[in-house]
């Protein structure tokens, strides 16, 4: 994909419904930069469990967290991806910490840090074509983005996706009627930030295998950019 003009595909969806991974993906297929927001507001979680430990979480203030994030936390242009850094370093294994991941919606939910968040994404798009992946990507931080993907699917096949990733074996159904009850309560706690957008393409993931869904966004983004590029050259 040419990098004559700036591309921005948005890949919206509900927790577990495989858009990181879909994303880095579909950047990797057509030569364009992953930015995963989501990430952002984990590294954020994580300068605040390091502060004050998860003892302490209800306490933080919007201010609190907002200071955290403009202090320690960066995005960092990588060879294919933007990266948050945590003091000028990766913390990838921490970011998938139990605590950041029960903590996260409440980070996530401050309007202030919503707000940095999105900047810090929109500045990454300013320098390079990007496939950016989180919640209202497609709404409120890129409304004009070139593509817009809202990834679906039902709870119980994100349960099990996600438990396989976690657990590297094959999940029980009490594991994944379990983990179905969390994400069905996390759903609830993000419909704020999960709404699509009216100009999005709406993809059910339940049956497709990861390939089929990249290659179907792949398809798209293509097809769409074209068609800029034809009419922009007119």
């Amino acid at each position: 994909m040419s990098e004559a003009r700036r591309v921005v595909i948005a890949i919206d969806g509900p927790a577990a419904s495989g858009k990181s991974s879909t994303a880095q993906w579909v950047a990797e297929r057509l030569g364009l930069r992953h930015v995963d927001s989501g990430a952002l507001y984990r590294a954020v979680t994580v300068a605040c469990l390091r502060r004050t430990g998860a003892r302490d979480a209800k306490k933080w203030t919007e201010d609190d967290v907002l200071e955290a994030a403009t202090h320690h936390v960066s995005l960092v242009a990588g060879e294919r991806s933007f990266l948050p850094h945590l003091d000028g370093a990766l913390v990838e294994a921490e970011l998938r910490g139990p605590d950041v991941t029960q903590l996260v919606s409440v980070v996530a939910a401050m309007k202030k840090v919503r707000a940095w968040v999105n900047q810090q994404v929109r500045d990454a798009a300013s320098t390079h074509s990007v496939v950016v992946d989180g919640r209202d990507i497609g709404t409120a931080v890129f409304p004009d983005a070139d593509v817009k993907i809202f990834l679906v699917a039902d709870p119980w096949e994100r349960a099990r996706r996600r438990l396989v990733q976690q657990l590297q074996r094959a999940p029980t159904d009490e594991e994944i009627a379990e983990e179905t009850d969390r994400l069905v309560h996390r759903d609830a706690k993000d419909a704020q930030q999960s709404g699509q957008a009216a100009d999005a393409v709406l993809l059910d993931t339940t049956y497709l295998t990861q390939e089929e869904q990249v290659d179907r966004i792949v398809a798209l983004a293509k097809a769409v950019t074209q068609r800029g590029d034809d009419t922009s050259n007119a």
